[in-house]
């Protein structure tokens, strides 16, 4: 179980994310914005960019911060720039920006949060809500102008470019090192994270506006207009010979993979797994066969498959802390997010059975295949299939059941059914829990294409029929209990290694 005290500072910190807030001249926000981030997250950067008021004074009074400064204004992409360094110096893999002026909400913080845990690894802006907002036309016009050759240089839309309210994923920061060191500085970046195949996100946050006579800005119409203009010529042509290339480049070693993988599926289900097991049924009618050669020859199926990741861009990690064998029957659960789950438990041993869906079971092109390896539909109903479960697990045989019965679309985790832990309190085998993580992102449940990624596979140790029940008397119960386990064990495994997404 989670930590009753873990809450959204520890969660930032887990997962990497610090907040770096560039000031320029903010001597009347400054401190109010650090403070207030500063109650969202325990860690924040703030660059001073040369300031000539009050801030420098304001800012060395502030305890808890880290301060990156020098003495001469550089611009905000420089001041961007320097805090992304030293976020990384630091070994944060995110980080979130926002303006010192007083006009974005730290609060919503959480929101940028909650879309870096289903999006980890993407681009997040905050879509400010300027509805009611009054703006110069100049402001009006600049945000347009943003997103309409935003739009032309990467063939994406994104309602609101001109944000500063973002989330980076630091290791993606392509542009680190960008043309312009000023306010079109963000433009930049974001056109080269999209570019190199970088998702962006937008999730509605607020934004603040104070009169006109109080609010501090330092743009420049006619010179960041200016500069804006020839920064977007200069992308527009280098979207001709870089950006658009590379995107189409992708789109083609993306359908390639996906080809590739179809391919290899379909040799290996038609024309070699379904020949040979219709053959040995066959052959098992004049010969007393048992069908335990279909079984090692999906075995082998599964390690050929997942050997083959790789080769797509694909790596694949198994953590085996507790050195299972599986020699010893078991009942193994394991959370549900694609087709590829199948071939990763089968790619470790060949003694294993699975409780399927009905169209599994019935499918056209492996449901012979899938009968006479012995996998049931748990449609049958428990008392149907368990005296056939009880034989296999006299045999030697792990029974493995998803008990959420469906495929994750995001990959959280579901509810679960109960039926895998009565019939682990039937047969009295041990549980052994499973957790994959990324594969619901390589082949998302309604995706079409296999995409690059990572699959990390965790082995648990064995929880015997004794601690089941010390867990929980009641079946209900314990499905909920697991279920939890579950939820708080893939929420840490994402913690982790969503940092290197």
């Amino acid at each position: 179980m989670r930590d009753t005290n873990y809450n959204q500072l520890d969660e930032l910190c887990d997962r990497g994310i610090c907040i770096i807030i560039p000031t320029y001249n903010n001597e009347k926000t400054i401190v109010e914005v650090v403070q207030r981030a500063m109650e969202q997250c325990r860690d924040v950067i703030v660059v001073n960019d040369g300031s000539t008021d009050a801030t420098t004074e304001l800012l060395h009074a502030v305890k808890g911060i880290t301060l990156v400064e020098y003495d001469n204004n550089k611009g905000k992409g420089k001041a961007l720039q320097l805090g992304f360094r030293k976020a990384l110096e630091m070994g944060f893999s995110y980080a979130i920006t926002l303006d010192a002026d007083n006009q974005h909400y730290p609060e919503d913080i959480p929101v940028l949060l909650e879309a870096n845990k289903k999006y980890p690894g993407c681009f997040v802006l905050g879509r400010r809500n300027l509805s009611g907002v009054e703006r110069s036309f100049g402001s009006k016009f600049a945000n347009a102008f943003s997103n309409f050759w935003f739009c032309v240089q990467t063939l994406q839309y994104v309602p609101d470019t001109q944000t500063g309210y973002r989330l980076y994923p630091l290791h993606k920061l392509y542009g680190i090192n960008g043309l312009t060191s000023r306010y079109e500085a963000e433009l930049e970046l974001l056109v080269f994270g999209a570019w190199r195949g970088v998702k962006i996100v937008s999730v509605p946050v607020r934004v603040y506006y104070p009169p006109r006579e109080e609010r501090v800005s330092h743009f420049r119409p006619g010179k960041d207009f200016f500069r804006i203009s020839v920064l977007n010529t200069f992308l527009c042509l280098l979207a001709l010979v870089y950006g658009w290339p590379l995107a189409a480049w992708r789109g083609l070693r993306i359908l390639v993979s996906t080809l590739l993988a179809l391919l290899f599926f379909l040799v290996g289900t038609l024309l070699v797994i379904t020949p040979f097991s219709l053959c040995y049924v066959a052959l098992s009618k004049v010969v007393k066969l048992d069908f335990s050669a279909i079984r090692k020859l999906l075995h082998v199926f599964g390690s050929l498959t997942v050997r083959m990741l790789p080769l797509i861009g694909v790596k694949t990690r198994i953590m085996n802390q507790s050195f299972e064998d599986f020699s010893k029957p078991a009942m193994i659960i394991c959370n549900h997010q694609s087709h590829l789950d199948l071939m990763l438990q089968l790619s470790l041993t060949s003694k294993i059975v699975f409780l399927t869906n009905d169209w599994v079971w019935k499918s056209r092109y492996f449901g012979f295949v899938i009968r006479h390896a012995e996998y049931y539909p748990i449609s049958a109903g428990i008392d149907v299939i368990l005296p056939k479960l009880k034989t296999l697990v006299e045999r030697g045989y792990c029974i493995s059941v998803f008990p959420e019965g469906t495929r994750s679309p995001d990959g959280q985790i579901g509810r679960f059914h109960k039926g895998a832990f009565y019939i682990a309190e039937q047969l009295k085998l041990d549980i052994l829990p499973l957790v994959i993580y990324g594969a619901n992102r390589v082949l998302p449940k309604k995706g079409k294409y296999m995409r690059t990624g990572n699959i990390l596979f965790s082995i648990g140790e064995r929880i015997s029929p004794v601690k089941q029940r010390e867990i929980a008397e009641s079946i209900l119960q314990r499905a909920k209990l697991f279920r939890q386990f579950y939820v708080n064990s893939y929420h840490k495994i994402c913690n982790k290694y969503d940092q290197n997404a």
